[in-house]
């Protein structure tokens, strides 16, 4: 067994005085949020912080900054977007929990030096959560120089990427769970994870243009995925990776001038 060799570009990885230096050499700091929940009986329950992760990854060696340890946990699953509760293994924190989270983490990033920020987010759920409380570390921190990004990943998606992984159409982010796209990306970035045997193929998931509480059951397929995964491939997977990961290597450049 060959000895693991530490990669330069992990938080987790680095010694304090590495950290320490690449801060003050103005390293952007990427922070991978995601949360725990089922995606369906094919992919693994990290998922959503998984992908952001690799992403982070790549990106951090295109621009040599930082990538903190993953957030694995975010808001709810919602039924529409995510499947929600009713599978073991969904993980959700409340609102006001998750962007405190992120507030505390930023202030503690900013402590040590950290000016430039980005967060890559992997679960439809969190955005407005995830803004919140950057807003309200920024609000405490501006006068630092602090600037902040935060972004969801499929945002980054071309049409013509989008052409190129659904010939048939593109059925829209909300039924994406646990279907092509995660399931393309994970092959490509972990493709032990997968069980290729067991991708779901059930039809899209009918539900009403609304939110409900108690959520409603059938709303969600029986599989977990809101639509069929059939489709999903590694060379699929790399073609997402690669776009998306240019195009947001292209946008911190621009923002923290890298």
């Amino acid at each position: 067994m060959s000895a693991h060799k530490a990669n330069r570009h992990l938080m987790a990885e680095m010694t304090s005085p590495e950290f320490a230096a690449h801060i003050e050499a103005g390293a952007v700091v990427f922070i991978p949020t995601g949360t725990t929940e089922q995606h369906g009986p094919h992919l693994p329950l990290g998922v959503d912080f998984q992908l952001p992760q690799a992403m982070a990854l790549e990106v951090a060696r295109a621009v040599d900054g930082i990538v903190t340890p993953p957030i694995p946990f975010g808001y709810k699953s919602m039924p529409r977007s995510g499947g929600g509760p009713f599978f073991a293994g969904t993980i959700g924190l409340d609102g006001a929990t998750f962007s405190h989270v992120i507030r505390d983490l930023i202030r503690e990033l900013v402590r040590h030096g950290a000016r430039k920020i980005c967060v890559i987010d992997g679960n439809y759920e969190n955005l407005w959560f995830l803004n919140e409380g950057v807003d309200l570390a920024y609000r405490e921190l501006k006068d630092s120089g602090l600037k902040v990004m935060v972004l969801q990943h499929w945002e980054f998606l071309t049409d013509r990427t989008l052409a190129q992984v659904f010939p048939d159409g593109f059925p829209g982010i909300e039924l994406e769970h646990a279907a092509v796209l995660e399931t393309s990306l994970m092959m490509h970035y972990y493709p032990d994870l997968v069980h290729t045997d067991k991708l779901p193929d059930n039809p899209a998931a009918e539900s009403g243009p609304y939110d409900v509480w108690p959520p409603h059951r059938h709303w969600v397929p029986d599989s977990g995925a809101l639509i069929s995964a059939k489709g999903a491939t590694a060379d699929k997977g790399r073609l997402i990776a690669e776009q998306v990961g240019a195009d947001i290597t292209a946008a911190i450049r621009n923002e923290f001038e890298v």
